[in-house]
């Protein structure tokens, strides 16, 4: 195992080593790595005490040590850090520069910008300042499939070593100035980074995991700055600019100047047994146009229930969290191997798809809250070639946070 790997990183080991500092894994019965207080009942069959917490990152052990060594920023600058040519709109600017004056004065920042404001590219500004001045960088969100958007954007256009980690990902871990990671990934670090950008922070599971958050604490570095990126902040994010932790930028217009679609409602109450045919007959117009789609669904079980009511006519597939082939899907609908994708919320953010309309089908159910229905009307619009989208929304009844949700909109495209 390579010196490099301890930079920053709390490494798991079986016996101590000489060369870095040792901690044991479980100390006062705490996990050292999440920080979680070891239950009872969490034994081996030999009586070792160990971490259920965060055992998905690898069972932490009380015989275990973590080796560790303080961040040195040992990685050689780029001659060249962006190739992007593109230019940010007067209004991104001015967030741009908000964020460029919060990382001069080590101060933390919330970026509240809706969804198709082009949150990615307002962030290369202070990527490039960031790589330029030798600072560590982690860019991270709670969604796999985010990551590998994310992932997949910075790779088209920054000419700088990178790894991306997140739970099944092939690339291992490896010392590099950027880190594309998941939220978890970050309870490996300790004062690693200077910079950590948390894309979609108010999204599950990190908004609703306070193990999560204090890793992200944990692996900045002192003078170290946090840069939330959302589309809908959560009220812990929105207090703490009320408090003056977080300075705050808000951008209410897309990228290409176009209004967020809002949703059109429609009641329907028996949708799982037989979808409306006006559905039904614009899916057989998507086809003849060509046109791709995204249906939401609350459950599971929806997804086979809907799957067979049009898959015979329609070049459809079906994703959830833990669809084995979910990225496979995903790349196809990018491709645009396949017409539509049906899915349950885990599309509900950070995966853009040209020109699509979207379907809400029990928008007045859990877990559609007026987050997510923000979130999935922003799906639509996100292209210059087709800036607006129909964002349908089918509900048994009109309820509180589907109006809530168009109330939203509303405001967010009068601020303009």
């Amino acid at each position: 195992m390579t010196i490099q790997l301890f930079y920053g990183r709390q490494v798991k080991l079986e016996t101590p080593r000489s060369d870095v500092e040792i901690s044991p894994a479980i100390l006062n019965n705490q996990c050292q790595r999440c920080l979680g207080d070891i239950k009872k009942q969490w034994r081996l069959p030999n009586e070792e005490r160990y971490c259920w917490h965060c055992h998905l990152l690898g069972r932490v052990r009380e015989s275990q040590y973590f080796g560790y060594l303080p961040e040195p920023h040992a990685f050689i600058l780029p001659t060249r850090v962006c190739s992007w040519t593109g230019e940010l709109t007067p209004a991104q600017k001015q967030i741009s520069q908000a964020q460029l004056q919060a990382l001069t004065n080590h101060s933390s920042h919330l970026t509240y910008a809706v969804t198709g404001a082009g949150k990615t590219e307002m962030i290369f500004p202070l990527l490039i300042q960031a790589i330029q001045q030798k600072k560590r960088i982690a860019l991270v969100a709670p969604r796999v499939d985010v990551v590998i958007e994310l992932n997949k954007r910075i790779h088209q256009f920054f000419l700088i070593d990178s790894v991306c980690c997140y739970g099944d990902s092939l690339e291992h871990y490896r010392y590099t100035q950027l880190l594309i990671a998941t939220t978890h990934q970050l309870m490996h670090f300790k004062a690693a980074f200077d910079v950590i950008i948390v894309d979609e922070g108010d999204a599950f599971p990190y908004v609703n995991d306070q193990r999560l958050q204090v890793a992200v604490q944990q692996a900045l570095l002192e003078k170290g700055s946090i840069f939330y990126l959302t589309a809908t902040p959560s009220k812990q994010l929105m207090q703490q600019v009320r408090q003056q932790i977080l300075t705050y930028s808000i951008l209410t217009q897309r990228f290409h100047g176009h209004h967020l679609p809002q949703l059109t409602i429609k009641v329907s109450r028996y949708w799982r047994h037989q979808l409306p045919r006006y559905i039904k007959n614009r899916l057989k117009q998507y086809q003849q146009i060509k046109r791709q789609f995204l249906i939401f669904v609350p459950q599971v079980t929806d997804l086979q229930l809907i799957y067979n009511q049009i898959s015979d006519v329609i070049s459809i597939g079906m994703v959830h969290a833990d669809s084995p082939k979910r990225h496979q899907l995903i790349e196809q609908m990018r491709e645009k191997k396949l017409l539509g994708l049906i899915t349950t919320t885990i599309l509900e953010r950070g995966v853009t798809f040209v020109g699509i309309d979207v379907i809400i089908l029990g928008a007045d159910e859990l877990p559609f809250n007026e987050t997510a229905l923000i979130q999935i009307a922003g799906r639509c619009g996100r292209s210059i070639e087709r800036p607006t989208g129909l964002v349908l929304a089918i509900v048994s009844e009109v309820c509180y946070s589907v109006l809530a949700a168009n109330n939203e909109i509303k405001y967010l495209n009068a601020l303009r």
